[in-house]
């Protein structure tokens, strides 16, 4: 076929949103013949689409400097936007005001533009992230305007998007979801272009996941998928949807399609176009690792998150507490826990911190957060988090010796775990109901609940949750855990029962712990229960 031949058809594969045979048959062209303008143009964007980032962004910057020869400010600031676009979407900030500042330069001299406000529009989302919202939400406003005055629907749609954004993170989470949901309703129903209907769903995802809103965030990436489906050469998850997208899988119970989708993330994220999600991504593939039981390989993604600029905490702390380093996850939680500036980033923490404080026997403490992490619930009205919140304080319920309270708190948190489709959350409250249920004196509703949730276990193949329940009953108790248990069950605190044995707290945390285990117990009543069946309970 003739070069024009191969031209002609890339153009048609084009119009029909063939985004990778575009792609393709643009490049043989290229490399064949100069390629017009709006050619090179098809070039970057069909590159870009099939997820050839690289070769996009210079197909870009040969449009863009062809249009400054031929003295074409306007259409030159255009690529300069689209470039610095896509950077800025990878999350490298610096090297796209560059280009933006580029776009200013090619304008000089030049009237209002549309471009003039697709500079300012992604300006402020760079205020935007650095917390300027003063600066930000007014240059939104007029990108709006701008995009309703010259019909430019994909102007109107980043506007608005950078608009919702903002409200969200100011904590508006009522009028910035809407406004998001608006703009996702554009992307639907086609009125948005290719190229930013992937940049509007992944700053949309970005921000349920910024309100605990998992619900809201299924339900979009289930309309997307199905607009994708229309363009089956379309690469439409990059960046941070690849990993919002593990986590919604993970949620589901779907754990083999999240570990392939995030060693897809990992692999694409870290090829030659770096992306700032990459840390975000190996995180979640630990947390996958970690949940099935494959420790070493959890170890490894934990390291490359953190080397990657991604704190791997609260993960890396769990993982401690699966491998019976109680100290070392208590020392990890209450440092990123001081670190933690706002509800949301704490609420994150708080749950891995009041499991590991039951597991250390401190439940005194573990009672504190789980209040406050139900507090935060109520502050934020998300489902996701009040189910959180629930379960941990349905746990120190049961630990503290208040099985009734215990279970009924624990059913709302089941309940909402079900509602949420999230099959391994479930699962692991029904453990604990079916706990407080035997401390009720009702061991075959117990026995029920704990079936119930080791039969999910085993479907996703939770191996440490089967390991925990298939653990004996009974191990022998060193002389010191039987005197711990002794002043335990005779209704001490862990504080006093230091002071007496002449011992630290967080020594009598770790005999405590290491009596719950021994002896099943998940509770000190739970122990002090076991120290009667067993005749351990000595006349002081």
């Amino acid at each position: 076929m003739t070069a024009s031949g191969v031209l002609d058809q890339a153009r048609e594969a084009f119009a029909r949103r063939l985004w990778a045979s575009a792609y393709r048959d643009f490049a043989a062209a290229d490399a064949a013949m100069p390629l017009e303008l709006s050619d090179l143009e098809s070039l970057a964007l069909s590159a870009y689409l099939s997820g050839h980032d690289e070769e996009s962004t210079s197909a870009w910057t040969r449009a863009h400097h062809a249009a400054l020869r031929r003295d074409e400010p306007t259409r030159a600031a255009k690529y300069a936007v689209q470039i610095g676009a896509g950077l800025l979407f990878r999350g490298a900030a610096a090297p796209a005001m560059g280009w933006f500042a580029r776009g200013e330069r090619a304008l000089e001299g030049c009237g209002d533009s549309p471009e003039r406000a697709w500079l300012r529009t992604w300006n402020a989302f760079v205020w935007m992230w650095n917390g300027e919202f003063g600066k930000a939400q007014p240059a939104f406003a007029d990108g709006a305007t701008a995009g309703r005055r010259c019909g430019d629907t994909d102007l109107l749609a980043m506007a608005r998007l950078g608009d919702g954004m903002s409200l969200v993170l100011q904590g508006d989470a009522r009028a910035g979801m809407a406004l998001l949901d608006e703009v996702m309703a554009g992307v639907t129903s086609g009125e948005v272009s290719p190229m930013y209907a992937g940049i509007a769903y992944c700053t949309v995802i970005a921000g349920c996941s910024d309100v605990f809103d998992l619900r809201r965030a299924r339900e979009w990436t289930e309309a997307l998928t199905r607009w994708c489906d229309a363009q089956p050469e379309l690469v439409p998850f990059r960046g941070n949807c690849l990993v919002h997208r593990c986590e919604l899988m993970q949620l589901d119970g779907s754990w083999p399609e999240a570990v392939a989708a995030a060693r897809q993330a990992c692999e694409h994220l870290s090829g030659s176009v770096k992306w700032d999600t990459l840390g975000s991504a190996y995180y979640q593939l630990g947390e996958l690792q970690r949940l099935r039981g494959d420790f070493p390989e959890a170890e490894k993604s934990f390291r490359k998150a953190n080397e990657a600029g991604r704190s791997p905490e609260p993960g890396l702390a769990l993982l401690r507490l699966a491998q019976g380093r109680i100290d070392i996850a208590l020392g990890i939680l209450a440092r990123a826990l001081s670190e933690a500036d706002d509800p949301p980033a704490r609420s994150r923490i708080m749950p891995a911190y009041v499991e590991t404080l039951l597991a250390s026997g401190d439940v005194e403490s573990a009672r504190g957060y789980a209040s406050r992490l139900k507090a935060y619930a109520d502050l934020m009205d998300a489902p996701y988090l009040h189910a959180v919140a629930d379960a941990a304080l349905g746990a120190v319920l049961l630990a503290d010796g208040e099985p009734g309270a215990a279970l009924r708190t624990l059913r709302a948190a089941a309940t909402t775990w079900r509602a949420l489709n999230a099959p391994y959350e479930t699962a692991r409250v029904r453990v604990l109901i079916g706990a407080a249920c035997d401390e009720l004196g009702d061991p075959e509703t117990a026995a029920l609940e704990t079936a119930a949730a080791r039969k999910t276990f085993e479907e996703l193949g939770a191996v440490p949750d089967l390991e925990r329940l298939a653990r004996p009953v009974h191990r022998s108790l060193t002389a010191r855990e039987e005197e711990v248990l002794n002043l335990l069950a005779a209704g001490k605190t862990n504080r006093s029962i230091a002071r007496e044995l002449g011992l630290a707290e967080k020594t009598i945390a770790r005999h405590v712990s290491n009596i719950f285990t021994k002896t099943g117990a998940q509770s000190r009543a739970a122990a002090t229960a076991y120290a009667y069946e067993h005749h351990l309970i000595q006349v002081r």
